[in-house]
């Protein structure tokens, strides 16, 4: 059988979650690559180095390295112009438009998405209040814009035959969304790169892009408020803003390299984060190394961490309940009461399921499944 797996796009900085999972299906399945742009293939720092890539029409449009968000209303169909009638097996890796590419019937079309698309669901409001795109006349345009997304959106769901979510929450927003069901099979977390350290520091830790719907200006104004110190790692459009905001015990770093944030992790009393995630690797890769989670109770948060006042015994962390700094300050302040309960050995062990073998063994079960299902419809 011939694979092909497709991707939104690969550049320098798309190294999430996403990427993770591509990765480790190549791992696994001999598989053709193809994405909106390739960027990684002439970076002899990736693994991607000199692979033949497919790409479409937008590789060759101004800015494109940067990130072709730019161009969303195009994106569509950039995507439908792949060329994969040679293939047996399809294999998409969408968080976007991956999973709109066209297939013939006798086709197989795998999706692993990691969310449905976003901006044109769950944050478009976010998306239209924080641009001059969302204001006056080009608001209007945005919005018409953002309505026919959501059409396609749908309508391209309908080309997919299987569905596996990256969590039980994606999942419910596949549902909500696409009326589709999903397979939850959980991405893999690199948990062999985190060292494990029972004896932790006095600080607390967050790691994330720096934008607005990470709410890391919550957990700065929370902590200004605290007192405790709080170090904060990641890059984005805000990091002027909350360096400004934050007090002296806060320490906004921006961008690190990986072995520095690894330290930090191991280190740190606790892991703070208060965005709703659809799955939240942070979040696991902080269990790895033994350090308790400290996140809003919503979304993946949900699946890969125990609130220690309902697992008493084998308690990863705890959540509190809104999105505020008062509701965090007072999980803090309970997590300062209990913070001798947590086993370091016991959050470790937690983290281990997410490991990229377990995901490897139930990504290849499901195809395997998927497989025989369709031959048996041919």
């Amino acid at each position: 059988m011939k694979y092909a797996l497709v991707h939104e796009w690969l550049t320098p900085n798309a190294t999430g979650g996403s990427e993770r999972v591509v990765r480790e299906i190549l791992k696994s399945v001999e598989a053709d690559l193809y994405a909106l742009i390739d960027f990684e293939s002439t970076n002899p720092h990736s693994y991607l180095f000199e692979r033949r890539i497919g790409t479409t029409f937008l590789q060759h449009f101004p800015g494109a390295r940067k990130g072709v968000q730019k161009y969303l209303p195009l994106l569509p169909l950039a995507i439908e112009q792949l060329d994969l009638r040679d293939y047996d097996v399809i294999l998409s890796s969408s968080h976007a438009v991956a999973k709109g590419v066209l297939t013939r019937p006798q086709q197989l079309h795998i999706c692993y998405c990691h969310t449905p698309m976003r901006y044109a669901w769950d944050l478009t409001f976010d998306y239209l209040n924080s641009s001059a795109m969302g204001r006056g006349l080009p608001g209007s345009i945005t919005r018409y814009l953002l309505h026919r997304l959501r059409q396609w959106d749908v309508i391209s769901a309908n080309r997919v035959d299987y569905f596996i979510a990256n969590s039980r929450h994606t999942a419910q927003r596949i549902w909500r969304c696409y009326r589709r069901e999903a397979q939850v099979i959980y991405p893999p977390v690199h948990t062999e790169r985190f060292s494990f350290q029972a004896q932790k520091s006095d600080f607390y830790l967050t790691v994330s892009r720096l934008v607005s719907y990470k709410q890391v200006t919550l957990i700065v104004e929370a902590f200004n408020q605290l007192g405790y110190p709080l170090v904060v790692i990641g890059e984005g459009s805000q990091l002027q803003a909350l360096r400004h905001l934050a007090k002296p015990n806060v320490q906004v770093l921006g961008f690190c390299p990986d072995r520095v944030v690894e330290e930090y992790m191991a280190q740190a009393k606790a892991f703070v984060y208060a965005a709703c995630e659809d799955f939240g690797i942070a979040l696991v890769e902080a269990q790895a190394c033994g350090t308790p989670v400290i996140a809003y109770g919503a979304g993946g948060a949900l699946e890969t961490v125990r609130d220690i006042r309902k697992h008493p015994d084998k308690g990863t962390g705890l959540f509190f309940l809104d999105q505020s700094p008062q509701a965090l300050m007072e999980a803090v302040k309970v997590f300062e009461a209990r913070a001798t309960a947590f086993s370091p050995e016991q959050i470790q062990l937690n983290a281990a399921q997410f490991a990229p073998t377990v995901f490897s063994d139930r990504y290849l079960t499901f195809l395997d499944g998927c497989y025989r299902d369709h031959l048996s419809r041919c």
